[in-house]
């Protein structure tokens, strides 16, 4: 497998969250962005943690996208579930942008599940790896969100991540526009991610 190219600064990531029209990241959170990266491009030659081997379209597709959905998450969020997470995403960048959610990597893969503890390790982050299937989490554990990107099987992943959604709380949904039918007692809002063709965020609250 081949693994990334180059890398990432700290001052490129600050540049291009600019460039985007997102808000500044906070001291340092550019340059554990630009350490998360290089943690990517080493494990990416054992993993497939991504496809993506250019370091610009990684910025763009991977960072940024995540970024855009850390700063819109609604404020009351306080626990998240990454659904899925296999190379952190979006829960890593959630975790660096708003520090105040405790966010929990769900990955079932042992591997996958190794590089997101070394990542929280690495980065300090206040982050709990979860190494199994969602579907086997005690039925105690419930979120104010649920966020999912990537994942096998997105739709019926949506309706298993909907049954750990706290009343009142979200599913976060990083998707193409109309792939995707919500649960019932789900209204879903769409924000189009800019400088993609097609992808969105979708925020389904529950009522």
């Amino acid at each position: 497998m081949s693994s990334l190219r180059a890398s990432l600064s700290g001052e490129r990531i600050a540049q291009a969250v600019e460039d985007a029209g997102l808000r500044a990241l906070g001291a340092g959170v550019s340059e554990k962005f630009s350490h998360y990266y290089d943690l990517l491009e080493k494990w990416n030659s054992k993993l497939n943690l991504t496809a993506i081997r250019d370091p610009e379209e990684a910025l763009r597709r991977h960072f940024l996208e995540c970024i855009l959905c850390a700063q819109h998450l609604p404020s009351a969020i306080t626990t998240l579930l990454d659904y899925g997470s296999g190379a952190g995403l979006p829960g890593i960048p959630i975790a660096l942008c708003r520090p105040g959610i405790h966010v929990t990597l769900a990955e079932s893969q042992g591997k996958k599940a190794s590089f997101l503890r070394e990542a929280v390790r690495s980065l300090e982050l206040g982050a709990e790896v979860y190494g199994g299937r969602v579907e086997d989490l005690s039925v105690s554990r419930t979120f104010d969100a649920v966020s999912l990107r990537a994942v096998d099987k997105m739709q019926a992943a949506v309706e298993d991540a909907a049954c750990r959604v706290n009343p009142g709380g979200w599913v976060v949904l990083l998707a193409t526009a109309g792939t995707i039918e919500l649960p019932p007692g789900f209204v879903a809002r769409e924000q189009a991610i800019p400088w993609s063709q097609s992808g969105v965020l979708i925020f389904a609250s529950r009522g």
